[in-house]
């Protein structure tokens, strides 16, 4: 199993902007050090609690101070962008990597972007946004003539070239056809992850979820994959989740109930969630009251919290009952004191990580899918 790093990022509203950023490096750039096999960036414009409104800037910021980690934007919104331009920047910012790069995209979630960017979320529009960005961005990388597309969100043209001059569309991705294309899912039958499986892109499992609502998400993306004559692949499949390693037990549940992580859940996550209607993805048993999901019960039964003997056995457990997956995904937070995050990231890849190299899914779980 790879292990990876996923940023919201988590900063609280007072934090001052420039040092959170300089945070979110610095934790980049030691997961690269401890081994971590990516990291991956969110965005988000009117969440003071994800406060980085262009993932891939942070990580043309991160490239040169990095040798190994692939880096991912997790996600770029795809509603909120000109798709011609997401081509051109991305495009470029791949061949800045050259290949240490993943490429997420997503809808969006919270109504106050929608509301910025005018969108109407009720009637589905950033979901049909999303797969028109998509598409376009796709034929403009794969464009070897020139085209005109009239959308219902936006008309494209492809220039005719100038050889005179010389003028002509050139700009295309570094890993070809291009870079690896992921895809975040929340709820069962998730769209986003019935397109994974058609498109052979990377599935992304929310950190929410216990293991009888991410099976689902299995489930989807082998639909998918099932309606396209392909095989989903496991060893694709990442599965985000809080992961705080401490010395004990003891020690590691009291840092947590006591720290940053209880301070996102209480006054941001929960909350977030409630407004929508979906505190129910936290449920072990979906017959429990709202109210019992607290943050006692989701360090006990969601987040995996312990020394690294007890993390080692909870992502055991966890690959198990799921069935396998490919990469776990650590959520990163801001801790007081900042020495506390990175003693668990130190003790998760050199105390953990290390103990579960055999989980690899079995070969008949993980024939390679076919990039669209």
């Amino acid at each position: 199993m790879d292990y990876g790093l996923f940023s919201m990022p988590l900063h609280p509203p007072e934090r001052d902007k420039t040092e959170g950023y300089e945070l979110d490096i610095e934790t980049f750039v030691l997961a690269d050090k401890l081994g971590y096999s990516e990291g991956w960036m969110g965005e988000h414009f009117t969440i003071p609690w994800e406060s980085i409104p262009a993932a891939d800037l942070f990580i043309a910021n991160v490239l040169p101070r990095t040798e190994r980690i692939k880096l991912g934007t997790g996600v770029v919104l795809l509603p909120m962008h000109n798709p011609v331009d997401t081509a051109m920047r991305i495009a470029f910012l791949d061949h800045l990597a050259r290949g240490r790069f993943y490429f997420g995209i997503g809808s969006g979630g919270a109504p106050t972007d929608f509301e910025m960017w005018g969108i109407d979320n009720q009637a589905g529009e950033h979901r049909e946004r999303t797969r028109e960005a998509i598409d376009i961005i796709l034929r403009v990388w794969e464009a070897q003539e020139p085209f005109t597309y009239q959308g219902k969100f936006w008309n494209v043209t492809i220039p005719k070239p100038r050889p005179e001059v010389p003028l002509a569309h050139h700009i295309r991705p570094y890993q070809q056809p291009h870079p690896p294309i992921a895809v975040a899912g929340l709820h069962r039958n998730s769209e986003t992850l019935t397109m994974a499986g058609e498109r052979g892109w990377i599935p992304m499992s929310i950190n929410y979820l216990p293991a009888r609502n991410l099976v689902s998400h299995w489930e989807t993306v082998e639909d998918g994959a099932r309606r396209q004559g392909k095989v989903a692949d496991r060893r694709q499949w990442r599965i985000a989740r809080e992961v705080y390693v401490a010395e004990t037990d003891a020690k590691a549940r009291e840092e947590v109930l006591n720290g940053p992580m209880r301070r996102g859940f209480e006054e941001y996550m929960r909350g977030i969630l409630s407004s929508l209607g979906s505190v129910d993805l936290y449920k072990t048993d979906p017959d429990m009251p709202d109210e019992a999901v607290d943050t006692e019960y989701v360090t006990d039964n969601i987040w995996i919290v312990g020394s690294p003997d007890t993390v080692t056995e909870k992502i055991r457990t966890l690959y198990n009952d799921v069935g396998g997956f490919g990469t776990i995904l650590q959520i990163a937070y801001d801790w007081e004191p900042w020495d506390r995050w990175l003693n668990c990231m130190d003790l998760f890849a050199n105390r953990v990580m290390p103990n579960l190299k055999d989980l690899v899914p079995s070969p008949e779980d993980a024939s390679v899918a076919v990039t669209a």
